[in-house]
């Protein structure tokens, strides 16, 4: 099996190969919610795709320092704008996270995980990761399964959370043109 992470830390990625149309919305460490929320004009909806216990992915193991076998919590969800998915979020969320009142997160059903996170006053973000998936990468064909034309390519971000001090691992990955949306500057929650 392959050691290979597509994702890089944003000084390691060259901005002549990010699409122009997705790189404020990258690199924006703000609430991605809030931003849809803002350009959707109110036409925004999570999809719930898929939630439950498994293991997770190589690279998502290693970004939250568990072991290969360890189960873990993961939810796949499409955040729609006009009944449109323009992302897809998957969160993978260690056991030992979802003690106290983090149990909560496994029962969010269509409200927004970023409405949760930015307003928990101990959440930290890591840094950024970007990284352009392709065809074959399990990450890839999760998000672009339900789409009715697949890319050969999409673009993501991933940033290791923590919530008192306990760990997730939140991606968003791109499938939409974002050069449509409105220029607006985010705004926290």
């Amino acid at each position: 099996m392959s050691v290979f992470s597509p994702w890089r830390t944003p000084r390691l990625v060259t901005r002549s190969h990010i699409p122009a149309t997705l790189w404020s919305w990258l690199f924006d460490s703000a609430s991605l919610t809030r931003r849809l929320l803002e350009v959707c004009e109110g036409a925004f909806e999570v999809r719930v795709l898929r939630q439950g216990w498994q293991r997770p992915l190589p690279d998502e193991s290693r970004a939250l320092g568990l072991r290969a076998a360890e189960t873990v919590f993961v939810r796949e969800v499409y955040l729609l704008c006009h009944g449109e998915p323009w992302v897809f979020a998957r969160t993978v969320i260690p056991r030992a996270t979802l003690s106290g009142k983090y149990r909560r997160l496994t029962r969010l059903g269509n409200r927004s995980l970023g409405a949760v996170l930015f307003a928990d006053k101990t959440m930290r973000r890591g840094d950024l990761e970007i990284a352009c998936l392709m065809r074959g990468h399990a990450l890839f064909e999760n998000a672009t399964r339900g789409l009715a034309a697949r890319p050969p390519s999409v673009w993501g971000r991933r940033s290791l959370f923590q919530l008192g001090g306990k760990p997730l691992l939140l991606s968003e990955i791109f499938l939409h043109d974002m050069s449509s949306c409105k220029p607006k500057s985010p705004k926290p929650f």
